[in-house]
């Protein structure tokens, strides 16, 4: 097995990071990768129908990114959690303008306490006023990922159309190239279920152990309610929309019920927290096909999709995505693993 970090490190042209989504939505690319015989197909978004199981079940995350990154004049404070409406945990830049018992102004009638400053580097912050003061708003910017350029006018698109409960960092990027109209077309003919897993910082933090498998998750809260769970477990094959539903999935699937009948397996409901870390070894129990964006070297979304493909089959499927230029990252191209 790998489980080097460096073995999962790879070379992508800059001009292969996608800025803006496509428009429409659904005509991104489409990379389709079967795994039982290893075969590619190149095609896009909205043919998606054509490879998808005529028996899958189709499971969104349906958490909503929260407007978390507070930008100011020459600071900025991105809150990752909130202990009560005035107390946060966030990452801040500069570093040097939050010390421990700096207390920092941060607008007109607003300031900060540095409260703690935790070995991570993450600032625990003592704030004037409550986080959801009106105060705020004109502060409040879509976190965006570092290599996407800043730009309020793309904020509505970093968002998936089925979106309904606050509490993500991030999007669900796999769920972005998704319309309503092709949602619609799509529910004639398969189950849609929705379950909600609000990503934080153990998606986007980076691996910082050679040996990948010494990397501590950060912990995400996820809820699936007692008739999502029954749905679950009724559905007779399971096409995850992203890595986060497939965490999910992964987290509420109970393995002394599954066995050589996939139909014997079961899904417990839960709204609790999860910090499991998939990694090359992995036996998936609750996903059966999966719908992913291109993703960051040496990340923990990468490392998630070699164990499900095997970590050869995923670089020459990355190779295969890079000389064919699919788009990478947030804003880019699709892949449907078989």
């Amino acid at each position: 097995m790998q489980y080097k970090l460096s073995d999962y490190d790879y070379d992508l042209p800059k001009s292969l990071i996608a800025q803006k989504p496509a428009v429409p939505r659904e005509q991104a690319r489409l990379l389709v990768y079967d795994r039982s015989d290893g075969s590619l197909n190149d095609d896009y978004f909205y043919n998606l129908n054509r490879y998808l199981p005529d028996e899958t079940s189709l499971v969104l995350n349906n958490s909503k990114v929260e407007r978390c990154r507070l930008q100011f004049d020459d600071k900025e404070i991105f809150v990752l959690e909130t202990a009560n409406p005035t107390t946060v945990t966030a990452m801040v830049r500069p570093g040097r303008s939050f010390k421990l018992g700096d207390v920092v102004r941060i607008g007109d009638q607003l300031e900060v306490t540095v409260l703690d400053v935790r070995e991570d580097g993450l600032r625990v912050l003592g704030l004037s006023a409550p986080v959801d003061d009106m105060r705020f708003d004109q502060f409040k910017r879509m976190p965006f990922p570092p290599y996407i350029d800043p730009n309020d006018d793309l904020s509505h698109e970093y968002q998936t159309v089925y979106a309904k409960h606050d509490g993500s960092k991030a999007a669900p990027t796999a769920g972005l190239h998704f319309s309503g109209a092709m949602l619609d077309n799509l529910s004639k003919k398969h189950n849609i279920i929705e379950v909600t897993l609000h990503i934080g910082l153990g998606t986007f933090a980076p691996v910082r152990t050679e040996d990948v498998r010494e990397h501590k998750m950060h912990s995400e809260l996820y809820h699936v309610d007692a008739p999502t769970a029954s749905q679950l477990t009724a559905a007779k094959h399971i096409t995850a929309v992203g890595t986060t539903s497939a965490r999910t999935l992964e987290s509420i699937v109970v393995p002394d019920i599954v066995t050589r009948d996939r139909l014997a397996r079961s899904f417990s409901p839960g709204a609790k927290e999860t910090d499991i870390f998939i990694t090359p070894g992995y036996t998936f129990e609750g996903v059966d096909a999966l719908i992913t964006n291109f993703h960051l070297p040496k990340s923990t979304l990468l490392m998630m999709v070699a164990a499900l493909m095997g970590y050869d089959e995923m670089k020459r499927v990355y190779r295969h995505a890079i000389s064919h230029g699919y788009r990478f990252y947030s804003f880019g191209d699709a892949m449907l693993i078989l």
